[in-house]
This record gives structure tokens, sequence and C-alpha cells, in this order.
């Protein structure tokens, strides 16, 4: 069984460098490199579905719940131009029509009706409202056409847990037997975020194997505020250091505990600093070999990334440093005495 290796951190944390460092081994399926993989955790992804129909679920909610899915789902698939998107030619052909197929199953009743959530007016339907009533008017109350909605089919399901999570995890095994070939691990980065690797119990066998990167959050702030930014690939933290660990602290307290033997805890400085023995660490997690190792240090070389590490001992980032030193104190990497 070939095993899913998903990379995971904590925005501009460094997972990609353990992307380009498995890309470097034999049989490892990394035809996007450092596309993420985001239908499982994305807004109306999965899990959302998952908590709307196994916690938030009412009479009529779960008809919000699935057309809302299926619309992201469909714009992951066509949307060629959104970085997250274009699944028809990064994950197959048949994705979306497997989504559909997955909400059949899962739908318990469908019929047409509506209730308020699709009588909410867009600019479409605010025109055909004024079409509405003049139509009623000038026909002296006689005539009253359709009410415009925003969809007209409501799709009703109540699934219990078991029924749910064995419909979505044969969902799941399709999606990704679509992607790769099926002799070569997959390699998928932030299929998964740290925030829901609690949820992995209930979706994923033993095949599935979690890195997680954490990085210094001194070099994280000063990277993205003066480097990231500028060349518009930043992440969404804040650039005033007083908003930033209060973001980066209440970020890490949200996470929920997860123990499981498939989830890997690496710092991105250890695949700097300590190379070998983290290389050795990651290559005992997934059971390989050394020998596996075919291009060593081609995609990810600690002689390169090590210019990316200790921003902060720059004399001009003195305040904003002791600032996240003083406030963020737990979450520091012991460097060790080498200079850059």
């Amino acid at each position: 069984m070939r095993k899913v290796i998903v990379p995971v951190g904590y925005m501009g944390s460094g997972s990609s460098a353990v992307t380009d460092f498995l890309s470097e081994f034999e049989n490892v399926n990394n035809d996007y490199g450092e596309f993420e993989y985001v239908f499982l955790h994305c807004p109306d992804g999965v899990f959302d579905l998952e908590d709307k129909l196994l916690i938030g679920n009412n009479a009529i909610r779960s008809d919000e719940a699935i057309h809302n899915f299926l619309r992201v789902m469909k714009q992951l698939y066509d949307k060629k131009y959104w970085w997250v998107g274009n699944y028809k030619m990064k994950v197959g052909e048949e994705f979306y029509r497997r989504t559909e197929r997955y909400v059949q199953e899962l739908t318990d009743f469908t019929f047409q009706n509506y209730w308020y959530y699709q009588e909410n007016t867009n600019i479409r339907m605010f025109f055909q409202l004024i079409i509405r009533k003049v139509v009623y008017l000038l026909s002296f109350k006689k005539i009253r056409l359709k009410k415009p909605l925003l969809y007209e089919k409501m799709i009703l399901s109540y699934p219990s847990k078991d029924k749910f999570y064995r419909i979505t995890n044969n969902y799941i095994t399709d999606v990704l037997n679509m992607i790769g070939n099926a002799n070569e691990d997959l390699l998928l980065d932030q299929l998964l975020l740290p925030y829901n690797l609690f949820r992995m119990k209930n979706y994923f066998n033993d095949n599935i194997k979690v890195i997680v990167v954490e990085r210094d959050p001194r070099d994280v702030f000063l990277l993205n505020k003066y480097q990231w930014q500028k060349k518009l690939d930043g992440v969404p933290f804040s650039l005033d250091v007083k908003e930033f660990c209060k973001q980066y602290r209440l970020m890490r307290e949200m996470e929920k505990e997860a123990n499981n033997k498939n989830i890997y805890r690496i710092n991105f400085e250890d695949l700097v600093y300590k190379y070998e023995d983290t290389a050795k660490g990651i290559i005992d997690f997934l059971e390989y070999k050394d020998r596996n190792h075919l291009i060593k240090k081609e995609r990810f070389n600690p002689d390169v990334s090590i210019k990316n590490t200790q921003i902060f001992m720059d004399p001009k980032y003195k305040e904003e440093r002791e600032y996240i030193e003083d406030n963020l104190k737990e979450y520091l990497y012991s460097f060790p005495n080498i200079e850059r």
C-alpha cells in the first residue's frame, strides 16, 4: 500500500522544505511541487461538511452545507488560475463527477421547495423580483410568476457518524487514487493542517504520514514583514509585532492535541543545522532507506537555507526581536552557536 505523506506547517514555518527534501527520494510522487491540496480543510470543504452534518445539522441545514460544498468543489475543479484550484488537471478529470456521486451517497431526500437561505437576493434575483411584481400588478393580481431562488432543488442529509465516515473515506480514497502513479508514494503538501490533525483517525489508516514543521517565530515575523511581503508572497500575519505575537499565540493555542503514531514533528531549523540527524529521523519515520535518497541536497540544500535563519540577529531588528522573545518564549528555537 502506498503511503500518503503530508508536510504541514503554521504559515511560513517551512513545510515546503520537507516537500523539497522528500522530492529527492526514489518512488515519491510530487508532480506539482508545493501545490497545496485544500479540498479537505478549505471553507465549505469536507471538514466543514462533517461539522455541519454531524454537529450543526437540523431539519434543513444540510441543504446549505451540501450546496456550498458542491459550489466550492466545482470552483476547485474549474478555476485554472486560482492557485489552489485546477483540480481537473492536478487531480483528474473524474474529480467533480466523483464529488457529485459522493453527495448522492450522502443524500436522504431531494425535492422542489425552498427556505430562507435560497431567498437571499442577488442582483439577478432582484431584477426578477421587480419583473414578478410588475407582472403581478399589471395582471390585476392574477398572474404570479415563479419566485426567484438561488437554486431550486433542496438536498437533505441526516447521516450517522458511521455512515458519514464510511462514505467520506471511500470518496477521499478515490480522489487520492486519481493523483499520481499507484506504485509511488504520494507527497501532498498541506492536505491537512495542524489544527485538524485530531480528525485523522476518522479518515485515514496507517498509510498516511504527517510531518509537522515548526519554525522560530522571530524569523517568521521578520521574513514575512521585510522580505515576503515585498515580493507579494507573504503570509497573513499582522506586520505589527505586538499584534503578531497575540495572533501567533492564539493560533497555536487553538490547536487540539492529536496523539497519533503517524504524526512526526520537527523544527525547520533542525533540518538546516542538524541535517543528518533530522534526515535520518524522517527516513526512519517513513520506513525508507538511505539508499532511496537518490538526489541528496539537490532540492533542499541546508547550506542555502541557512541564509534564511537567524534573521533576527541583525541589530536593526533588535526591538522587534526582543518583544517576540519576551512574549513567545516557548516557541523560540535554541540555535547552536553557529554563524550564518
